[in-house]
């Protein structure tokens, strides 16, 4: 599996480097550079628009530190980076997991459980945003993968990681 070095929510507004204070709005941004992808954080009055290439980019409020809420990204953006992950085979694990997240948070629905001839499973499940139908093999990641997926997606889709 290989790691991405993904930068985490920091709280500090890319273009003006300065602290994001509780309560203001802010726009994040997914951007491929490379074979990474990397978020970046604005605050309101820097936004100038999602760069090139972007995966996705949405609008939220800084949430208050003493507060345990976590945001998810919207789910056009998680749709967007699971699409990118499905035709990455290196990435299958990240891929399947965030399919099961995404049906969890009925963004995807589970229609079947398929086996080919080569007893490969795979998930087919269904998308009612696009109608779009996808088959994500089913890649079951070790304890350590599962951390590291883990953390991977709550730096990329959560928009706080506190």
């Amino acid at each position: 599996m290989i790691d991405f070095d993904i930068q985490k929510f920091t709280r500090r507004c890319a273009r003006l480097d300065r602290e994001l204070r509780p309560g203001e709005a802010f726009y994040s941004e997914l951007v491929a550079e490379g074979d990474q992808v990397v978020r970046r954080d604005y605050a309101a009055e820097a936004w100038q628009g999602p760069a090139e290439p972007t995966i996705g980019w949405w609008k939220s409020e800084v949430p208050d530190p003493k507060s345990n809420r976590m945001q998810w990204a919207p789910s056009d953006v998680m749709l967007e980076y699971f699409t990118q992950l499905l035709e990455d085979t290196q990435k299958a694990e990240t891929c399947y997991v965030l399919a099961l997240l995404m049906i969890r948070r009925r963004i995807f629905r589970l229609e079947a459980s398929e086996t080919d001839a080569e007893q490969n499973e795979a998930l087919l499940i269904y998308c009612p945003r696009n109608e779009t139908e996808y088959h994500v093999p089913v890649a079951t990641p070790t304890q350590e993968q599962a951390d590291a997926i883990q953390q991977e997606l709550a730096e990329l889709l959560f928009g706080d990681n506190t």
